[in-house]
């Protein structure tokens, strides 16, 4: 969730122009300490896979009955829309994140000089994929199912560590549905927080439709 955060954040500088987002970009990339950053981040994230996985697993193990057999107040009680579709959000993510690294890290190498130091033009490379209708659809779905898959994991954290529990007794909500009312809010705010990705993406497409600019 932090990591997505400060992405973001970095992402917003598409606004200032392509001098600021394409320096932002080769200041990160050429950082040594890049590597040893990205190989925490990818092996926090096959350690976040694997435990998702067992966890579903022992979960499916628990179960008595199939989703579908329950009755729905039970269902509704029990958990919310994020926490029932955690595998399939998490392997649309994992599908997503894959591609996004194919297009954007190992994509098109365009080269741009600024003061003398040539650095790789991501700027140009951004609007020419943002330009693309079917890219920008998904791109957005992508980042809504990210923001609701994250908003269940912060709730959850905050259920574990017992901040849910004061909050829920300040609103007057106790029990499961307490938690499950208060899980649901925290999904629509969730979806939200992936928005903060779409403003550069929609300006791309919308502004820039006529061409990449030169």
């Amino acid at each position: 969730s932090g990591f997505v955060l400060m992405h973001m954040m970095g992402n917003l500088l598409i606004f200032a122009g392509p001098e600021w987002y394409n320096e932002y970009g080769h200041k990160l990339t050429s950082n040594p300490l890049i590597y040893g950053a990205e190989a925490a981040l990818v092996g926090l994230f096959f350690l976040h896979l694997g435990l998702a996985l067992s966890l579903a697993r022992e979960n499916q193990r628990a179960r008595p009955l199939s989703p579908a057999l329950l009755p729905p107040t039970d269902s509704a009680q029990r958990s919310s829309f994020a926490a029932r579709t955690m595998v399939y959000s998490g392997l649309l993510i994992l599908v997503f994140t894959v591609l996004h690294l194919i297009t954007f890290k190992y994509g098109d190498n365009y080269s741009v000089i600024y003061h003398g130091v040539p650095m790789r033009d991501l700027h140009r490379l951004i609007t020419e994929k943002f330009q693309q209708p079917l890219y920008t659809v998904w791109y957005l779905i992508s980042l809504i199912v990210l923001g609701i898959h994250l908003s269940h994991g912060v709730s959850t954290s905050f259920q574990s560590l017992g901040f849910l529990g004061a909050r829920q007794a300040e609103a007057g909500g106790t029990g499961i549905r307490g938690v499950g009312g208060a899980e649901r809010g925290r999904e629509r705010h969730g979806g939200l927080r992936g928005t903060g990705f779409t403003p550069g993406a929609l300006t791309q497409l919308f502004e820039f439709s006529g061409g990449v600019p030169r």
